[in-house]
């Protein structure tokens, strides 16, 4: 599906359109793993009912409550707490060209290592939706590892409509991973992706 990026102003004013919101939750960490390759980042996302990866949100009407407001609604679904976001965790906009007709718009929000692990517990616990809409939360691994493990093969799995290039342009901007790291994890993903049997 081809999507084009547009900004909220224009996204708000279309008319036929439905809205879908989505949040990458993320936040700093010490962690190492085995004790010797730092994690420096935590980014959330979840595996969803038809095996898809992306994150957490779903529609939202604009005539009836604000991007934020509905967004947060979906969260609470979704990962079983109320989870509050601003317009200052709004992201992009994207247009899709084909049907359905949706607005795609992303938001991050930046927490602590302890508030993500919260959402974790309450996402399993708490989440009405869980087991159901959402299989689980599942964390980026932002590493790369010499047999191509960690963040390509990450970004070898399927993704859910825009939420990969929303990942990898968050990743980016945001500063989590760099530039050069994101385009050499895309290559061998891509390289992996090839070599999967059909």
């Amino acid at each position: 599906m081809a999507y084009k990026q547009i900004s909220r102003k224009e996204a708000l004013s279309l008319e036929g359109y439905k809205h879908a919101c989505h949040v990458m939750l993320y936040g700093d960490t010490d962690a190492k793993l085995f004790g010797r390759i730092p994690l420096k980042h935590v980014v959330l996302m979840q595996m969803r009912f038809d095996g898809l990866l992306g994150f957490p949100g779903g529609l939202v009407n604009p005539s009836k409550e604000s991007l934020e407001c509905g967004l947060s609604r979906e969260l609470s679904e979704e990962l079983g707490m109320a989870l509050a976001v601003s317009p200052e965790n709004y992201f992009s906009s994207c247009l899709s060209h084909s049907a359905p007709k949706v607005v795609a718009h992303f938001f991050t929000k930046k927490m602590t290592e302890a508030e993500l692990w919260e959402v974790e517990k309450a996402a399993v616990s708490a989440a009405p939706d869980h087991g159901h809409e959402v299989m689980g939360m599942v964390r980026v691994p932002l590493f790369s590892m010499k047999s191509d493990s960690g963040l390509p093969s990450f970004l070898s799995h399927s993704f859910i409509s825009n939420s990969r290039s929303q990942l990898l342009s968050a990743l980016q901007i945001l500063g989590l991973v760099s530039q050069e790291d994101v385009e050499a994890a895309v290559r061998k993903a891509d390289s992996i992706r090839k070599t999967r049997p059909q």
